[in-house]
């Protein structure tokens, strides 16, 4: 995209002069008067204009005719199009940021009092490649889980997993494009593993972390393989207990954001780079 071009029209002034010459080519005198600015002010933002390439001008006997050249609006266009069509995707993050924006106002509206949220529960099922002991891999290995323990605008920038009864969970995320740690800390969950049958089911409490380092509430999450022909179905359960009202926010970002960590899950193990 031409940035020149981008800054020559965002002036209102110059704007103002692309509309006027859109009509018909015109000479400076007369675009001075019809946008109300004197004529050497017009002059110069023609100028910046014709540099752009959006205008071009010639002499004509005593007057000098300025007009419009439409290519490189068009070409402006076609790239917004294509900025516009990008966001707007089908099913891409676009969608997804406008459904967070919906439950979140939701979920603060219904965060009254502490506890509001206790008792909510999210169900999630997958079905997997790979057998259970593969996926087990996948759901206790730290070097496996920062693949995809994490939406997909988001990446682990620390982790602790210790796969056995009392075992301790860190989980601190941050932004996907912020790989030097210099923005705010996207999030931070801290927790313990309550039960782990090997291959067969795993049940862990996390608690998010609000910024000053109280929980912000306790997600009960549990884990449960079964093997389904050449691969394994797995079936996740979460359940909130001390949701406190400034929890709506975390609340909010459980179903599409644990939806989009197992989406992950499921195509790093369908590609099978752990092999």
């Amino acid at each position: 995209m031409d940035t020149t071009l981008l800054a020559a029209l965002a002036d209102p002034a110059r704007w103002r002069l692309v509309s006027l010459l859109a009509e018909r080519p015109r000479p400076v005198g007369v675009l001075a008067r019809l946008a109300d600015a004197r004529q050497p002010q017009t002059t110069k933002h023609l100028q910046t204009l014709e540099r752009a390439g959006v205008v071009s001008s010639r002499r004509v006997g005593q007057r000098r005719l300025y007009a419009l050249r439409p290519g490189p609006l068009r070409d402006l266009a076609t790239a917004l199009n294509r900025l516009a069509d990008t966001a707007d995707r089908p099913g891409g993050p676009g969608e997804v940021h406008d459904r967070h924006a919906a439950g979140l106002d939701a979920e603060r509206r219904a965060a009254e009092a502490p506890g509001w949220a206790d008792g909510r529960s999210f169900g999630f099922r997958r079905s997997l490649a790979g057998s259970p002991a593969r996926v087990w891999r996948h759901l206790t290995e730290p070097s496996l889980l920062t693949r995809w323990w994490t939406p997909d605008d988001l990446r682990v920038s620390e982790l602790v997993f210790e796969a056995r009864p009392g075992g301790r969970i860190v989980l601190e995320y941050r932004d996907l494009d912020d790989t030097d740690g210099t923005d705010v800390v996207a999030g931070r969950a801290e927790g313990a593993v309550e039960e782990a049958r090997l291959r067969e089911r795993l049940a862990y409490r996390m608690s998010s972390l609000l910024p000053d380092g109280g929980p912000a509430f306790t997600a009960h999450v549990s884990l449960d393989l079964a093997p389904a022909g050449t691969g394994t179905r797995l079936d996740a359960h979460w359940r909130i207990t001390g949701s406190t009202v400034e929890s709506a926010d975390f609340v909010a970002g459980i179903e599409i954001g644990f939806g989009q960590s197992l989406d992950k899950l499921a195509a790093d193990l369908a590609a099978g780079d752990d092999l």
